[in-house]
Order: C-alpha cells, then sequence, then structure tokens
C-alpha cells in the first residue's frame, strides 16, 4: 500500500479518535490524567503488536542516534502534542480543534525543507494551499476577521508538535528501518515521561475516579489512536513529511460529523464557515491521493 493511502488510513482513525475522545473527556477534568491514559494503553497495544510480528534483533543492531530521535519524537509528539490536544479540546471543542490542527502541513514544509531538504513536488505542494486556505477560514471568527481566539493556541501548538516530530521520525527511520518499532519506542519513551510528571503532580489518584463508562470511552480512543500512529509513520516511510501530514487531514472532516453526535450540537457547533473550510480540507486531500497514491 502507498505512503499516502497509509496516511489517508491514519487520517481516518484519527478523526474517530477525535470524536470519541471528545466524548471521554466530559468526564475527566485533568488533560494531563487524560493524555496518560491515552498513552498507557496505545503503548501497550504497540508493544504487544511489536512482540508479534516484529524482529526484536532489530533493536541491537539500530544505531542509538535512531532510538534517541524515536524516543524524543515520542515525547514530543504525545507528550506535548496530545496534551494541546486535549487542552484544547477541553477548551473550543473538537469541531473547532480538528480543522486548525490543518496548519500542521504548513509546519511540516517549512520544517522539512529546512532539517531535511525535502520539499514535496510543484503539484503536491499546490493539493496543499486548499488545506492551508480551509485553515484560515476554520481559525477565524467570521466577517473577514482572520483574528485567533486566545484559546486556539493550544490547537496551534499541537500542530507544530505533530510537524516537528514528523521531521524527526524520518531522520530517525534510516537508523531503524521499523515503523512499528520506532512508535512504540517513542510511545514507551513518551510514556515513562508523563507517567513521571504526573506523579510529580500527585495526579494517579485522579484515574480512581473516572467513572467506568468514561474509562471505556477513552481507553476505545486510545487504542484507536495507537493503529492511526502506527499507519502514520507507515506512511512517513513511504512518502514526503508534508504529503503525509496533509493526507491526515482526512480526519477533519470525519470529526466535523461525528464529534455532535457524540456529545450535543450545543456543544460542538459546525456552521457554514466551517463547512467551507472542511470542504477545501477534502479537495485538498483527496488531490494529494489522485497525485500520489
Amino acid at each position: 500500500m502507498s505512503g499516502v493511502l497509509w496516511a489517508t488510513a491514519s487520517g481516518i482513525g484519527f478523526g474517530l479518535f477525535q470524536s470519541l475522545n471528545r466524548r471521554a473527556i466530559r468526564g475527566i477534568e485533568d488533560p494531563w490524567v487524560s493524555t496518560f491514559l491515552q498513552l498507557f494503553v496505545a503503548t501497550g497495544v504497540l508493544v504487544l503488536a511489536s512482540l508479534l510480528s516484529e524482529d526484536l534483533t532489530q533493536l541491537g543492531d539500530a544505531s542509538g542516534e535512531a532510538i534517541a530521535l524515536f524516543a524524543i519524537a515520542g515525547i514530543i509528539h504525545f507528550v506535548l502534542g496530545w496534551l494541546f490536544l486535549n487542552m484544547s479540546q477541553m477548551r473550543i471543542g473538537a469541531s473547532r480543534t480538528a480543522p486548525l490542527i490543518t496548519l500542521t502541513p504548513l509546519f511540516g514544509v517549512v520544517l522539512a525543507v529546512v532539517t531535511l531538504g525535502e520539499l514535496p513536488s510543484v503539484t503536491a505542494l499546490a493539493a496543499i494551499v486548499p488545506i492551508i486556505i480551509g485553515a484560515w477560514i476554520l481559525a477565524s471568527r467570521g466577517g473577514g476577521d482572520v483574528r485567533i481566539d486566545r484559546d486556539s493556541i493550544f490547537a496551534f501548538g499541537t500542530a507544530f508538535m505533530w510537524a516537528l516530530s514528523a521531521v524527526l521520525t524520518v531522520e530517525a527511520l534510516e537508523g531503524l528501518d521499523s515503523p512499528l518499532l520506532g512508535v512504540t519506542l517513542g510511545l514507551l519513551a513518551a510514556t515513562a515521561a508523563l507517567g513521571g510528571g504526573l506523579v510529580a503532580r500527585g495526579s494517579f489518584g485522579a484515574i480512581r475516579s473516572i467513572a467506568r463508562n468514561t474509562l471505556t470511552l477513552k481507553l476505545s480512543a486510545a487504542v484507536l489512536v495507537a493503529f492511526a500512529t502506527w499507519f502514520r509513520l507507515l506512511a512517513l516511510d513511504e512518502t514526503d513529511v508534508a504529503v503525509v501530514l496533509a493526507t491526515n487531514l482526512v480526519g477533519v472532516p470525519i470529526t466535523l460529523v461525528l464529534a455532535p453526535m457524540m456529545v450535543g450540537r450545543h456543544l460542538e457547533q459546525a456552521d457554514a464557515r466551517i463547512w467551507v473550510g472542511g470542504l477545501l480540507v477534502i479537495v485538498g486531500v483527496l488531490a494529494l491521493i489522485a497525485l500520489e497514491g
């Protein structure tokens, strides 16, 4: 399967995750605890997958630099990126958070050029343009006012962290050519780092107060995002960073449709402006699939 199709599958999984996660976080007040639960479950899923399907001797042959890069990329993507994601969903909702993350490929293009000397083809860049335009439409307050709400900074932080982790991942795959082992190493490092943070904050006790149905929703969302993240690394191993990050955004319209169903339209409002922006995202993603798939 081509890189762009892996990226599409990843985006679909992430769209389903965001919608389910939006419902789950209604019963979890602390975004640190919410993020840790995602990490813990996703790590368990991918550790099991690695044990069942991967040749673990590859770890012994991998360079120390590759292992360190996977660990750093994991902390950036999962601890910082997911923490900002949970904070953004709690503050402005999933329907507004998902579109703002469409800036990820813009950050990815810049970072990939600077660090990897990697620039997508002219046609691929042309397909990314409507995605970026859609992002600004979605981020604006309407009426031509493109000022950004203060709480939107967390969604932009997520976009930047995910772009940065993608660039680091491409570098790491040069020294360990196993996307599954790579993402598992990243998750292990991230889970350990965030777990240490929870111990320092004395927040572990909050997990016991989470209702069972909320915990079930959260764990289900974490399983979805584990596979979505694995597919993302498979895509990064096959095609350009910017193409992968842009194609991943197929999850945005999925979130726009499902999140209001999950928590109610009074909490997740998608007006005409949001749908126009979402449509531009879909057009760009379909163009990338046609060009690269």
